[in-house]
């Protein structure tokens, strides 16, 4: 499949589903980074940056979150470590941050780790920015993250979504959030309102067919509604999935105990199955490997492409 064009200072390092997608912006006066993965693969994200075709040996000035999961700002002390660069996040997104709250930010609640990072300000919706001698407009993108944010380029109609919106989908959306499944359409209808070319997402390839991505994720949404249960086990396998990714495999016998352990897992079975630990882990799993996103072997469970 052919690459959407993009002009040369927009670098998209296309990652995984651990590790959001790393989108630099080369300008004449700054280089700026959007979103830096996860911690685990933090010296991954750093060799990538230094690649001639990426930044090289050239200075890394601004570092950006389009929101502030795990997978999008796991990176952000290592890169602050290595580049003296001014870090800025979403305004939403700041007073979890200040807190360091594990729970809002996705962390221990969900099996997932991230260093501590500081930030220098924030970034607010309706506010334009200059970032790869292009200019960028902000716009509030709440439902998979209540603070998130997207950017815009209208010379080169070209949208940076993160989580709201990729080619197949968006971002898990919390069951126990009432307006966050609501939230999501409500971002995806401005996206449809916007005059876009090429959309960068935050996990898979650039792509162009806006229109048909967009009508899958309305189909999406309007699937998930009224049925907080199915929402419920499309979280818990997405978060399952994330960390076996993370850990590249998982004793299957421990995984009862670990479902028990891990607040959001214990939390959602008390609310929404009501089943023993073992059963719910027999349940995600077996869905899972039918989907192909896992594989049982030897005792393990493995990612499905292992």
């Amino acid at each position: 499949m052919d690459q959407p064009r993009l002009p040369s200072q927009i670098r998209v390092i296309v990652r995984d589903w651990l590790n959001a997608n790393n989108i630099l912006l080369r300008g004449r006066d700054a280089n700026v980074l959007i979103d830096t993965g996860y911690v685990s693969r933090a010296p991954e994200t750093l060799s990538l940056l230094r690649r001639p075709q990426h930044l090289g040996n050239e200075p890394l000035n601004w570092l950006v979150n389009t929101h502030c999961h795990s997978d999008h700002m796991g990176g952000n002390a290592a890169i602050q470590q290595v580049y003296v660069c001014r870090t800025s996040v979403p305004e939403g997104e700041a007073p979890l941050i200040e807190a360091w709250d594990t729970r809002g930010l996705w962390l221990d609640y969900a099996g997932q780790n991230a260093p501590r990072f500081t930030f220098d300000d924030v970034i607010a919706a309706g506010q334009t920015y200059r970032w790869g001698d292009l200019e960028w407009l902000a716009i509030a993108a709440p439902g998979h993250d209540a603070g998130a944010l997207m950017f815009y380029c209208a010379e080169e109609r070209a949208l940076i979504t993160g989580d709201a919106l990729w080619e197949n989908g968006f971002g898990i959306v919390l069951p126990d959030v009432p307006e966050g499944l609501e939230e999501a359409r409500r971002t995806l209808e401005t996206i449809a309102a916007l005059d876009v070319r090429v959309v960068i997402p935050g996990h898979g390839l650039p792509f162009t067919g806006v229109a048909a991505a967009l009508e899958r994720s309305f189909a999406r949404v309007d699937a998930l509604r009224g049925n907080p249960e199915r929402i419920a086990r499309s979280v818990l396998k997405v978060m399952l999935v994330f960390s076996l990714l993370d850990r590249e495999s998982m004793a299957l016998a421990a995984l009862p105990d670990y479902l028990a352990s891990v607040p959001i897992y214990r939390e959602y079975n008390e609310r929404y199955f009501k089943q023993p630990a073992a059963q719910l882990a027999d349940r995600l799993v077996s869905e899972l490997e039918k989907s192909g996103a896992v594989r049982r072997a030897g005792g393990l469970l493995l990612p499905g492409n292992s």
